[in-house]
């Protein structure tokens, strides 16, 4: 037998010619066969069970009233939906249908995602808003002052359209400066970015550069449906307006439409054409309100002239002549210079008058009565003087003699008197305890009769060694009784 039969006899089932497929294989062929036939599907539901993945990844699932599919939106594709996935929300998704070999199911891989009807786009927005709002994007006080007269409006619109000429021509008649188009498209996926990268593209321009940054910046686009002007509502533009250091104006769409940039820029114009109104101030109003503070002015000023004329006018109809005004003054001096004489003498007449007043009253008996009062005083004080004195020297003489008996009581040699001494080192230092004593040790010893004796210690008994005792003199015998027998 030939070694393909023996192949063919082993692959073959008993009862049937069939050649067995291996899981992996009809997993593999199946997924095959469902991604050649639906290679690309759109699909209308319901998001439920939305989970974003820390890898990036989203998982969803895709159901309706009667069915549902699992759904997964890989990492590279999230960042170009169009709308951010979240649970409950209507969308039409597009992908391709494939199974997922480890578990037996099949599962769309959604490429694109856009919610489906007016109505989930709205509900979106609410909810965007209503979280961009607890973050403090829509507070007034964030919002920055418009400059009054700028000098180089940026313009931020579509090259091609109306709003850019009426907007160019709205500025040319009333405030001619400088002006800087960004282009970008208005419409469709690709208008976030490039709004938000000419909004960076400006705030990073140098002012003193070739090309000068603008002090105001217009957001400006045509009227259109809800899904035309719904770039507009994205929330990285809004975020990127927020953060825009450069005061900006809002003008998308007509005054009844109303998008997510509106709340979170500094000012929202009805339409292009009000927002270079609101930009720039009216050149011709300027000047005419220029001329009419000089005129003001001047007519202050000539109020002013006219008020100071006609004080001086009135001053010098009030000022006499100078040579009258001399002539007075003249004789006011010759009127006093007459009485001064007069006027001295009456003074010291006066003056000699107070003196012979004050010397009549001066006696010898009333400048001696201050002396006699004082003698008297001095007289009474020595006789008190005297007994004062003698008490107090005897009452200090009684203090001295019992300091004195103090004295003789704390006498050190006083009781070398009675028979005592004292006993003292080669240092002068006192010896009270004789243990205190060194073998060999030299040591003075004062007797009461000022006899000072040196003497050395006994180095077996740690004391003075003794003088030999005298020897007792021998008693003489008594005599004998005589016998008187």
């Amino acid at each position: 037998m030939s070694d393909e039969a023996s192949d063919t006899d082993a692959s073959s089932p008993a009862g049937g010619n069939a050649r067995p497929y291996s899981v992996s294989e009809l997993a593999f062929a199946l997924k095959r066969t469902l991604e050649d036939a639906y290679g690309f599907v759109r699909l209308r539901g319901e998001l439920s069970k939305v989970t974003h993945h820390s890898n990036g990844h989203v998982y969803l699932t895709l159901k309706d009233d009667r069915a549902a599919i699992d759904g997964v939106v890989w990492k590279g594709q999230v960042r170009g939906l169009s709308i951010r996935p979240e649970q409950g929300l209507e969308v039409i998704v597009t992908g391709k249908i494939t199974t997922y070999p480890q578990g037996s199911r099949y599962q769309i891989v959604i490429e694109t995602m856009e919610a489906a009807g007016v109505g989930a786009l709205l509900a979106q927005l609410e909810k965007l808003k209503a979280r961009l709002a607890a973050e403090g994007l829509f507070a007034p006080e964030r919002k920055k002052p418009l400059p009054a007269m700028p000098s180089v409006v940026g313009v931020i619109t579509s090259p091609t359209g109306a709003v850019i000429r009426d907007i160019l021509h709205r500025i040319r008649d009333r405030w001619p400066c400088h002006v800087i188009v960004w282009p970008v498209v208005v419409q469709g996926d690709a208008a976030p970015g490039q709004v938000c990268a000419a909004i960076r593209g400006f705030c990073g321009l140098d002012p003193a550069g070739p090309v000068p940054r603008p002090d105001v910046l217009i957001v400006a686009r045509g009227g259109g449906s809800v899904e035309d002007l719904w770039p507009f509502n994205d929330e990285t533009l809004a975020r990127t307006v927020a953060e825009c250091p450069i005061p900006l104006i809002s003008a998308v769409g007509h005054e009844t439409d109303t998008t997510l940039i509106d709340f979170v820029s500094d000012r929202r114009a009805p339409t292009p054409t009000a927002a270079a109104e609101i930009a720039t101030p009216v050149l011709a109003e300027l000047k005419g309100l220029v001329g009419d503070y000089g005129a003001r002015m001047h007519r202050c000023g000539g109020r002013v002239v006219e008020d100071r004329r006609s004080r001086v006018a009135h001053a010098d109809r009030a000022l006499k002549r100078v040579p009258d005004l001399v002539e007075l003054a003249g004789q006011r001096f010759d009127i006093v210079s007459g009485r001064l004489g007069a006027g001295l003498a009456r003074n010291a007449a006066a003056h000699e008058r107070d003196l012979v007043r004050v010397a009549s009253r001066l006696s010898p008996l009333l400048l001696q009565r201050p002396q006699r009062v004082q003698a008297d005083r001095l007289e009474a004080l020595s006789a008190r003087l005297g007994p004062c004195m003698d008490r107090r020297l005897e009452r200090l003489s009684e203090r001295l003699e019992a300091l004195s008996k103090l004295y003789a009581s704390a006498d050190p040699d006083r009781p070398l008197k009675r028979g005592f001494a004292r006993v003292t080192r080669a240092d002068g230092s006192l010896v009270r305890e004789g243990a205190g004593l060194a073998s060999g040790e030299a040591v003075s010893i004062k007797f009461g009769d000022d006899v000072t004796r040196e003497a050395v210690i006994d180095g077996a008994g740690g004391s003075p060694s003794p003088r030999p005792a005298p020897k007792p003199k021998p008693k003489s015998e008594a005599p004998l009784q005589g016998d008187l027998f």
